[in-house]
This record gives structure tokens, sequence and C-alpha cells, in this order.
């Protein structure tokens, strides 16, 4: 019961005081009186100066009632405050907000859920008003609090826990909407105010019993479950809070975030952790994705020593971030994104390592074992992020993230690469290169070049064919994959899948274009790399079918997007190349790899001759498969590559028709106007630095071998001897030899690298030049009368003083004192 005063007093006392008194019945159980309440609004209105004095008195009464436990009292005096707030927007409802502050506060500090809840509603509806004037020393350090630990509440009923949480997160969601509103709304982005408000919202966001896993924007919670459920009560004001985030105050709101999860150790497993930034990411404004890219990257720096499924839990995260902010504005953080992965790539692949020089026997090779494991989890995780980003970015950024991987890949010659290899040991460096050519192989796909120049320029495909690409099946795998990404610009490569003797190219309905100048010059400078890097990867001893099947799509794709008449001929040279060298073996390879070449020869030059149509050629090639396939079916794929194919003992005792021939082949193709001069020459791969200096067998052994026999074919000089005069600096020359060794070298090694690399047409050229030159000087020097042959025998007689010459073929003659420049 309140205070009752006599006639006398009362009609002393201030007029407000009258009023307020006369809105409290005698029973609270009666509630509010009304038209007490609404002469006392009237009241307020036309005396606005007396707000603050009325304000006051409210808060006096409700204090004394909080003590006093008179709840009923208190509710009628919170309603009537509340319609008071609602009536009055004048200048001087600032006096009265304090008090009406004051008052809430008062009923959070109680030890009621009910007044607790009571005071939470109040400041809701204080919240959605809009003052005319800001205030600038309100704060509401208090409220933020006291609304934080109410969502944490841990009363042992569960219907009121329940609602204290959610009276706090009401509470926080009023705070956020008040003070964003507000003037001076930077003071609740603040970092001791954001680790309480966003920590006490992911708390009661954990209590979703099923994360959302969608891809695209969650959908609202409808109003029903806003009232209900405290977890998407606390997501839906975790959404209002982000999307009034701004540029300067994004990361305060953000790292809060981190701290929750390493607390509560969310990272693995790490759903909720995904369902967390996903909100994050729709629900900050596009242009600020680049700021939680760039926090989440810090923070995988912060944990790089945590245990690998930590971190691959963090860097899933990564993905499903980068996934959203592909969509929109991903800032200058590309090359930033791509180097933090990098490097927690090398690091995993070191810490791997360790783990493998480190582990015993016993049990910690179970450990060492399943360490292993979750460091495969968290590379497949880096690589499956770096190829989904890599994906995302136009043509232009996606071309330099290419050079950009390429470059960290560790091979033969290149020193620019910034990964730190030293000390990973043979292992640890073909696993990061395995590593680092699956991310490539991710990023290159799908990606659409005008011309291959584009999309393979040399300083991308020098590195990428380099020697030390092929150590290994596994990597010789990736790098035909990366090739074809790049080179199949129309979709055939699903219709090339597997290898097999096509019966007929034209239902495969191939889409080609005519081949433009930029790729025709593309192939004269690069082609015989291209060939060169086929040509061994078929002779490798570790090959399994796939590799087989994959270099058979890098010549057909070739053939489809950069063949022209000239290439089609080099092409052929290097199949026919092929086939001699799984006949003579000089490499001692297994039975099933020189019978998987003559299949991969055989498919190849099926779907060539099918490509150019030229009947002649189809049918020798048809006719080579037709026999193969009565007499020798371990020469087709589809025998070969199957489980239990008998294989030969040798191949030397087969016949020519199991074999295509280059005359036949030669003879089919001039007959359609095709320039077959060059498929008399044989194919010799070019040697490159890397192979004089790498370890693995290299084919400069092959080309000395091949100059050896040359040498010794040629005819001797029998006819036209030469003696040379016996000087002593001649002796002295011969003695000391060891530099004119060197100088004869490299004379060999640039003849060598000049046939192999210069187009037929110019040594040809340069051929007969230095013949017609060779003519005119042995003219002038000898005097010589030089007679026709009587015969087209191609021989010269030679006449000179008194001496006559036999004739001899020009090919066999010498002149060893002659210097021809």
């Amino acid at each position: 019961m309140p205070t009752r005063v006599c006639c006398c007093c009362s009609a002393l006392r201030p007029r407000y005081k009258r009023l307020v008194d006369n809105i409290f019945p005698e029973d609270p159980k009666d509630g509010l009186v009304k038209a007490d309440m609404e002469k006392l609004t009237f009241y307020a209105v036309s005396a606005p100066e007396k707000l603050d004095r009325i304000g006051s008195y409210l808060a006096e009464r409700l204090s004394r009632d909080v003590v006093r436990h008179r709840s009923g009292y208190v509710l009628i005096a919170m309603e009537a405050l509340d319609q008071l707030l609602m009536a009055c927007h004048s200048q001087s409802i600032k006096p009265f907000v304090e008090s009406f502050l004051h008052m809430v506060a008062k009923l959070l500090e109680s030890g009621e859920p009910k007044l607790q809840v009571l005071g939470t509603n109040s400041f809701v509806k204080f919240a959605n008003i809009e003052e005319d004037t800001p205030s600038y020393h309100r704060r509401y350090d208090f409220f933020v609090s006291r609304f934080s630990a109410m969502c944490h509440s841990c009363h042992s009923d569960p219907e009121i826990r329940t609602e204290i949480r959610i009276a706090g997160i009401r509470g926080i969601q009023g705070v956020v909407r008040k003070t964003v509103n507000d003037e001076l709304r930077a003071t609740i982005w603040e970092p001791q105010h954001m680790d309480k408000i966003v920590p006490s919202l992911l708390f009661n966001m954990q209590k979703i019993e099923e994360v959302d896993s969608r891809i695209g924007p969650p959908s609202s919670p409808s109003a029903t479950d806003k009232e209900e459920n405290p977890a998407v009560l606390a997501e839906n004001c975790f959404r209002e809070l982000l999307g009034r985030a701004t540029f300067g105050n994004m990361n305060n709101a953000v790292r809060p975030v981190f701290a929750h999860l390493d607390h509560h150790k969310l990272w693995d497993p790490n759903e909720f952790a995904v369902h967390c930034f996903k909100i994050i990411m729709y629900s900050i404004q596009a242009q600020y994705s680049h700021h939680v890219i760039q926090e989440i990257l810090g923070h995988l720096d912060a944990r790089k020593k945590d245990a690998p499924r930590v971190r691959a839990g963090i860097i899933q995260v990564l993905l499903e971030a980068v996934a959203i902010a592909a969509k929109g504005s991903i800032g200058p953080t590309v090359l930033e994104v791509f180097n933090t992965l990098l490097k927690h790539l090398r690091l995993s692949v070191e810490f791997e390592a360790d783990d493998l020089q480190g582990g015993s026997v016993g049990s910690a090779n179970l450990n060492t074992s399943s360490k292993d494991n979750d460091e495969k989890i968290v590379q497949n995780a880096i690589i499956q992020t770096i190829g989904f980003f890599g994906s995302n970015l136009p043509d232009y950024q996606r071309s330099e993230i290419m050079m950009f991987i390429m470059g960290k890949v560790p091979v033969f010659g290149t020193s620019a690469h910034t990964l730190d290899i030293s000390q990973l040991g043979d292992l640890g460096t073909r696993r990061i290169q395995i590593m680092l050519l699956r991310s490539l192989l991710m990023v290159t796909s799908g990606y659409k070049a005008k011309t291959i120049v584009t999309a393979l320029p040399g300083s991308f495909l020098d590195p990428l064919l380099s020697p030390s690409l092929m150590e290994d099946y596994e990597l010789r795998q990736l790098v035909l994959e990366v090739m074809h990404n790049l080179m199949d610009r129309h979709d055939n490569r699903a219709k090339l899948r597997g290898i097999r003797i096509i019966p007929d190219v034209a239902d495969l309905k191939i889409k080609r274009e005519k081949i433009c100048r930029q790729d025709t010059s593309f192939m004269k400078k690069n082609g015989q790399q291209l060939y060169r890097h086929i040509y061994l990867g078929c002779k490798e001893e570790d090959n399994v079918q796939k590799n087989y099947e994959l270099l058979y799509t890098s010549l057909a794709l070739i053939t489809i997007e950069l063949a022209n008449e000239e290439v089609v001929i080099d092409l052929i040279r290097l199949a026919i190349a092929l086939q001699d060298s799984a006949i003579i073996n000089e490499d001692n390879l297994p039975m099933f790899h020189r019978c998987g070449i003559m299949a991969l020869v055989a498919a190849y030059l099926n779907f060539v001759s099918q490509m150019i149509a030229v009947p002649a050629f189809c049918q020798h090639v048809s006719k080579v498969i037709e026999i193969r396939t009565m007499e020798a079916p371990y020469f087709l794929p589809e025998h070969i590559f199957r489980d239990k194919c008998m294989l030969p003992k040798s191949l030397e005792k087969h016949e020519k028709d199991l074999y295509f021939l280059t005359n036949k082949i030669a003879e089919s193709l001039g007959g359609s106007g095709y320039s077959v001069e060059r498929l008399s020459v044989p194919y010799v791969p070019q040697v490159t630095d890397e192979d004089r200096l790498s370890r693995r067998k290299s084919i400069v052994d092959t080309v000395s071998i091949q100059v050896d026999i040359l040498s010794n074919n040629v005819p001797s000089d029998d006819v036209v001897s030469n003696t040379e005069e016996i000087t002593f600096e001649a002796l002295k020359k011969a003695i000391d030899t060891s530099g004119m060794e060197e100088q004869e070298k490299e004379k060999r090694r640039l003849v060598i690298e000049k046939f192999q690399k210069a187009p037929f047409e110019e040594i040809a050229a340069q051929c007969e030049s230095k013949a017609n030159l060779l003519h005119d000087r042995l003219a002038q020097i000898l005097e010589l009368t030089i007679r026709p042959p009587p015969s087209p025998s191609g021989t010269l007689t030679i006449t000179s003083g008194h001496a006559q010459y036999q004739s001899v073929p020009v090919y066999e003659m010498k002149f060893p004192d002659l210097c021809v420049y």
C-alpha cells in the first residue's frame, strides 16, 4: 500500500506529485488508474519543464517499491513512465530520460527475473523512440554489461533461463539501435563493448540444433521465431549489428568472433564457425568483404602452430568467406590471400616431413600416421581454397595468379621462387611441387584465353615443362592436366577422355577454329619444347595408364587447337620416333611400357589421320590397326590397358606390317599436297641446360651416339689425300689440346642445338648458300676448271696446273684447310 497523507498535507504538496500519487490505486491488482494517468500526461505535455521533476519523483517511488518487493506498484510505475515517454518529445525530455534510465537500471540490478524482463521491455521501447537532438553525455556502458550478463543466464528453471536470455538479447539489440541512430554511435563500436556484445550473441547462437549449411544467404527468421527462440533472435541481432558496421569499425566487430571460437574450441569441428562467417559475409556491405578475409588470414598466421585440424577448420572458413567475397568486391587482398595460403602449404609439408623423420616404432608410429593424415586435410583445404578463389577471379587476375603460383614451384634454374624449401629435403620438395601443381590445376580450370600465347607465355611454359617436374609420374600427370586446361579452348577434352581407337572421329563433333597467326607463331617458337616433353614423358619407367591417356590427350589437343600442316608433320614424326624408341628400346623399358607406347602411337595416328582426312593415310593406319587386332592385340590400347593382358617376350620378331611405316605415310601425305621432306628426318628431342646437369638420364647421350654413328658412316676420304706440314706450332697445338677440346664441344653443342630448333627451310637455305660459297672460294684459291659431270652421278672432275684429280662425288670432297664462314 502506498503511503497516504492527510488532506491538509496533500493540498500543500506540488501538483505533479499529487498527479503522480493519484495514478497508483490502493490495490495494485487494479492496475494503473487511467483517468488520473490522462491528467498526468496532459500536465506533462502542457508543462514540459516539469518532466524532469515527474521523472525524479517516479524514480524515487519505484526505487522504494523495488526495495520493499512491491512488484505490483513497480509495474504501474514503469507503465506510467512508458506512456509519458511515448507522449513527450520536447527538448525537456532529456532530464526525464536520465530518470527513466536510472529506473531501468534499478530493475536490471534486481535479482527477480520478472523485474529484469520488465526493465528490458521498457528500454526496448525507449530505444525505438527517435530523439530530436543528440545526447552528448549519455552512455550505455552499464546496459551493455548487464544485457550481456543476462544473455549468459544460468537460472535453474529452463523457461525462466530462456526468458532472461531473450530479454538480454533484445536489450543488446535496443542498445545497438539506439547508439547507431545517435550522433555518438561510435562509442558502441569500441572494443570493450564489442568484446561483450558479440560473444553474448554467439553463445546463444550455438544453441541451434541444426546448423544452417546453405550456400546462399540464409533467409530471415520469422517473427514468431524471433520472440520464442534465443538462437534465432541472437542471429538476427548479430546480422543487424554487422549490417550497421562501417569501414572504421568493421574489425572491432569481427575480432571477438575469433576469440569466442578459440575459447570454446569451435574450429574442430567447424560447422558453427562456418555458419558464423557466412552470416558475417552476407550481412556486411560488399565493399568491406576484404577486411574479413584479411582478419581470417591474420588469425591463420597467429594459429600456425596449432593442431592440423584447427588450421584446417580456419582454412575452410576462409574458403566459405572467399566463395562469397569472390562474387562481389575482393579488394587488394588477392595476392595476399594466395601468398599466405602458399606459405601455410609449405609449413604443412614441413610439419609432415618433420613428423616422418621424427617417427619411431610402436605407438608413436600411430600418432605420426594420424598427424600425417591431418596435415593432408590441411593441404587439401588450402588447395581447394586456392582453386575456388582463383576460378572466381577475372581472367586478367587469374593469369597473374597462375604466374604467381608457378613462380613458387621449385624447379631447376629458377631462383625467383620465395618458398623456402631448404629444410624439406627431396621428399618434402616433391610434396610441395605436387601441392603447388594441384593448386595451379584448380586455378586454371575453366580458363579460356583467346590465344595460346596469353595462356602459355614463355615465362610460364619453361618452368612448367622443366625436367625437374618429370621426376615422378604424379608430377607429370599434373603438368599435363594443367596444359590441357590452358590448351582446351573449345571444351573438347571430355570427348577425348580415355585412350582408345576411335572408329569415326566425326561422331565426337570436335569443335575447332582456324589457327590464328599468334598460335602459329607460338608453335614455331615453342613447338619443339612441347614435343620434347611428350617424347620424354612417354619413355618414363614409372608411367601408369593415366600417364598414357594424358599424353594421348595432349597430342590430340595440339592437333585440334594448334596444328597447321607443318605441325601435323612434326606430330607424325614424333609419333614415328616414339614407335622406333619402343622397338629399339635403348632405355630398357619393361614390355608393358613398350606396348603402351605402341598403343599410344596407334591411337594418335588413327585420330590425326581422320582429322586431316587424307584417304591414303587413313587406309594405311586402318590396315595396321586391323593386322594388330588379329596378330598383336597388345599393341592396341583396348587390350594393353586392361587387366591380365598377355605380353610378348620381344618385339624384334614382329613383321613390318604391324608398324606404321614412314615411307608409306610420306607417300600418302605427299599425294595430298603435304610437304613431306621432313618426314625423312628422324625426330630428335632438343637438349636443354637442365638435361646436362640433371641427375636423370639425359637425351644428350642419345644425341652424342647419333652424331658418332653419323660420323662413322661418312665415307673415308681415300681419294683426295691431304698432308699437313709438321711445324713446331702444329706440334704445340697437338700437345696442348685442352682448350681446343672445349671449343670443339661448344661448337658441337651449337650445331646440334641449331639443327634441333631452327626450321627446316632455314637450315636448307643456309646449307645451299654455304655450298655455293664453297664452290666460289674453291675456284678462286685453286684456280680450278670445273667440268660438268658427264652423267647425273653428281661427280666433279678437277684440273689444276699439270695434275688432274679423279672424279669424286661432291659429298665426299673434303678440304681441311678451307674455312667457310
